[in-house]
Formats: C-alpha cells, sequence, structure tokens
C-alpha cells in the first residue's frame, strides 16, 4: 500500500536498510548538509539526524530523503507508492502514468484528526529559528528550506495550487521566497494579489507524505488540482485540513505547517544558493517577504532538506530523484494530452532541471519542431533549455542508449538546432547571463531573453537508418577491441540494448 506519511516513508527506507541515523549532537551549521553530500555521492543510506544542536523543538533533520539509488533513482518512490520491487524504469513509468488518468479528490479531516495540529503556535510564540533550518553551502546568503510544498490560492480549484519554491530565513516571523514570475503561483502574486495592494495567504508545508512532495513537482495544468493528482498518484484520497488563520487547506499528515502571507510591495534580499545548476548563483537579489502568522506542527517534526549544487552534473539528490520518477510521467502524460506521439519524456538525471530527453516517433517533418515549440513555452518548462529527441524504442533512462543515439543518429550539420534565439523565457539562475541581464528584481525574472536548443537524434523510423546505424556500431566496436578494450563488453551491450527494445 502507499505510505501516508513522510514518517511511514521513513519506516519503509529503515525496513531495507536504506536509513541511517545519527545519535550523536550535530550541527545545522554545515554540518548536516556535509555528511549528507558525502552519503549523496556515496549511494549510501539516507541520513537521519536524531539531534540538532542548538534548537527548541526537539525537530530533526533528514538529509535528502527522496535520494534514489544508482542507477534505479525511482526505486525509494516507487515503493512509497505500494509498487512491487525491481520495477524497470519503462514498467515504473507506465504505473505512474496509469494513476495519474485517475484523479482522486481529497478528503477533509478535522483539526483534531490532523498530526500536522498536534501543536500550535500563533502570535507571539511564533519563533521560526527555533526550528534547525539547514546552512546548506558555505558561501549560501542565509539558511534554507528547499524540499517543501507550498500552497496558494487559486481561483479553479478550492484545493488551492501546490508549488516549489525556496526560503530563505530571516528571523523569529520572516522569510524571503523565491517566486519568479512565469509560474503559475508567483503569476498568481505578482499579476492578481500584488496590483491590488493584498497579502497573498500560503502555507509552507514541510515533511508531506511522498505523493505531496512528488505532485507539487509536477506540472499541472490550470484549472486542474495538484491534491487531485496526489490522490490519483496515491491511489486513495490525500487527507487534507484547513489552516488555522486562512481558509487553505494543508496535507493532514505532515511534518510542520507554516501559515502566513506574501506581502504586497514588500522585499527582503534572497540568496546567492548554490542551486540545481551546480554552483553557487546570484546576484543578491530582491524576493517577496513571506510574513508567518502561525505554526503548527508534530510532535519531534522530521524537517526534509535537499543538497543541491554540489557540482554541474551532479544528479544524486532529492530534487534530481523527484524530476525523474515524478516530473517525467506527468510531463509524458501531459504531451501525449496535447496531441503528441511522445513514448516517454524523462529529465536527463545529471542535469534533470535543464536537459530532457523524449523518445518519440516522428510522423511527418517539422513535428519535432512542434513539439519543441510547445515545450518550450509552456510555464512548466521554464526552467529547461535543451532537449534530446531519440526513436520511441529508445529508453530515455538508459544513459548510454541516448548517447549511443546522440553518437549515431545526430547529425552534426543537420540536426543540432538553436531554437528562440529572442523570445524564449529564462529562468535567471543561471552562469551565462550577467547580472544586468539578470534582469528584474520585481518579478524575479531575466530581462533578456534566451535562446535554446535541440538535437534531433532520431533515425525517421527509416529502416536503411536502421541498417545504417548498426553497421557503423559494429565498425566501432571492432575498432574499440582492436584498441584493446575487452570485446565481451560490447557483447553484454548488444543484450542489454536488445532487451530494452
Amino acid at each position: 500500500m502507499t505510505v501516508d506519511s513522510f514518517r511511514d516513508y521513513l519506516d519503509s527506507l529503515d525496513a531495507t536498510g536504506w536509513t541511517r541515523s545519527f545519535e550523536q549532537p550535530m550541527s545545522w551549521d554545515l554540518e548536516a548538509s556535509a555528511v549528507t553530500m558525502l552519503a549523496n555521492a556515496r549511494d549510501g543510506p539516507i541520513p537521519v539526524f536524531e539531534s540538532v544542536t542548538e534548537q527548541e523543538t526537539g525537530a530533526k533533520l533528514v538529509g535528502d530523503p527522496y535520494r534514489g539509488p544508482r542507477p534505479r533513482p525511482w526505486d525509494h518512490f516507487a515503493r512509497a507508492l505500494g509498487f512491487p520491487a525491481g520495477l524497470s524504469g519503462r514498467r515504473y513509468y507506465d504505473r505512474v502514468i496509469d494513476r495519474l488518468r485517475a484523479p482522486t479528490a481529497p478528503r477533509v479531516v478535522e483539526r483534531q484528526e490532523a498530526p500536522c495540529k498536534a501543536v500550535r503556535r500563533t502570535g507571539d510564540d511564533v519563533d521560526l529559528l527555533s526550528f534547525p533550518w539547514p546552512y546548506i553551502h558555505e558561501g549560501d546568503g542565509g539558511r534554507y528550506s528547499n524540499l517543501h510544498t507550498i500552497v496558494a490560492p487559486a481561483p479553479d480549484t478550492e484545493w488551492g495550487r501546490w508549488s516549489s519554491h525556496r526560503m530563505m530565513l530571516h528571523d523569529d516571523s520572516q522569510a524571503s521566497l523565491l517566486l519568479l514570475a512565469g509560474e503559475q503561483v508567483p503569476n498568481r502574486y505578482y499579476y492578481d494579489y500584488e496590483p491590488r495592494g493584498e497579502p497573498m495567504p500560503v502555507a509552507v508545508v514541510v515533511g508531506a507524505e511522498p505523493v505531496v512532495e512528488g505532485t507539487a513537482d509536477m506540472w499541472i495544468p490550470t484549472g486542474r488540482s495538484e491534491a487531485a493528482f496526489a490522490g490519483g498518484l496515491k491511489d486513495a484520497p490525500v487527507a487534507l485540513v484547513e489552516c488555522e488563520t486562512s481558509d487553505l487547506y494543508v496535507p493532514a499528515t505532515a511534518e510542520l505547517v507554516l501559515e502566513g502571507h506574501v506581502r504586497p510591495d514588500d522585499r527582503l534580499d534572497e540568496g546567492p544558493f548554490g542551486d540545481y545548476f551546480g554552483y553557487m548563483n546570484g546576484p543578491r537579489r530582491s524576493m517577496p517577504v513571506f510574513e508567518v502568522d502561525a505554526i503548527t506542527h508534530r510532535r519531534e517534526p522530521r524537517l526534509p532538506f535537499c543538497v543541491e549544487g554540489t557540482g554541474v552534473g551532479y544528479g544524486q539528490n532529492s530534487s534530481s530523484t523527484l524530476r525523474v520518477a515524478a516530473a517525467g510521467p506527468d510531463a509524458t502524460v501531459g504531451l501525449r494530452a496535447a496531441g503528441f506521439d511522445v513514448e516517454l519524456a524523462v529529465p536527463w538525471r545529471f542535469t534533470s532541471r535543464t536537459v530532457w530527453v523524449i523518445a518519440t516517433d516522428r510522423p511527418y517533418p517539422g513535428y519535432l519542431h512542434e513539439l519543441a515549440n510547445f515545450v518550450f513555452t509552456t510555464w512548466g518548462m521554464l526552467h529547461i533549455d535543451f532537449f534530446v529527441f531519440v526513436d520511441a524504442d529508445v529508453d530515455p533512462l538508459d544513459s548510454r542508449a541516448v548517447l549511443t543515439a546522440i553518437a549515431l543518429d545526430a547529425d552534426p550539420d543537420a540536426d543540432f538546432h538553436q531554437f528562440g534565439v529572442e523570445r524564449m523565457p529564462k529562468v535567471p539562475l543561471n552562469i551565462y547571463q550577467t547580472p544586468d541581464e539578470k534582469g528584474s528584481a520585481d518579478v524575479g525574472t531575466s530581462k533578456a531573453k534566451t535562446a535554446k536548443a535541440y538535437i534531433d537524434a532520431t533515425t525517421d523510423g527509416d529502416p536503411a537508418d536502421a541498417t545504417a546505424a548498426a553497421e557503423t556500431r559494429k565498425r566501432a566496436q571492432e575498432r574499440l577491441v582492436e584498441a584493446g578494450l575487452d570485446a565481451a563488453q560490447f557483447d553484454r551491450l548488444d543484450e542489454r540494448e536488445g532487451a530494452s527494445r
């Protein structure tokens, strides 16, 4: 069965030897993140820090709880969904896609039934800094929460809109949220609430059950409810409870809920932060202020965090795993619903927010350009700079198969396409724009647009192309064997590729 809470999820990991508890006191100041980084790099158990220094709540930190094992990053999330062990990537995607086709409305529980209401603080009792928010990277602008679900109002669903935007802590009751215009929740604030001079109610949910965290990472279209898609993913309704200080509903089994509002026409410093591009990005900029009005939480709450930005091409953390395990199946469903003949859409696991691989047939000339235009101009794809298109029978979850398709089927002169030189929007968390080009401090978008790109590594389905590719592969393998490589590894490669096809 699908797990019902973040604690149940941790218990499921522990039962299979995938957690390690640290009983000795650990500091939130770089130490917890350093241990987590080493665990990620070594593909070790998920670290649970049972005793965190300099805090008053008995909270525990959990480092990158959704990071999956190499080379099967979806395994832990599959277990949380109640799937059988050992699913291939394609079978896992098929099962998730089946569930996403059947959204299930949430159920509302009373406050006394909600574990997240065990402790309630309002007014002068609100104290953000009584919790051990981690200082993750040396050079960060402050302490961060970066693995949580934000709940905001939505005019088209009573359950609100769910999303994820990093949060930098400032003092006992204030934080700054990285709200980048172009995404649904920031747009609601910048173009609806703030022009009217109204505060926007918001709840930050830390330690929600896995289906909530996964759905917040998806690109649910306007007019649809993340809460219902989370229920479909769970194959059961998600329990929600009403907030103490607003009419928003939040996941009832969460570890911690921060209730408050985003103030209009008010900004605080945000960043820099070592985020998913793999380096410390800046400059320090002004972002909207989140004022906390109430805090509710479980006793001794478990607070998850993600170690981002450990290096370019770093793909071993919660962020990269949630992209592959949740956003990929969702994007596949969305592209099919839009009428595109897509087999799978999968984030490239080493640069999971900026590069994607799409396996698709190419039914007519110009099809790939139409598909690229659709995905590059869709709000959910704002972060993505680059696509690789491969044949429908190539497995996008197999890095070797994708690189083979690029090497054999993509002509450097004809199949590398720059797209949208003048008009593509860009998230300003990159290294190649100057501070001036990163632009507007008012709404957090890049002032300069940017070109994006795609590679056509398909074969058009032409049997002659497939024959030519097989002959090229054979000649390449023969030359590598002549150069001294073991011929047996190519036999295994051929068998593996045959099985995947």
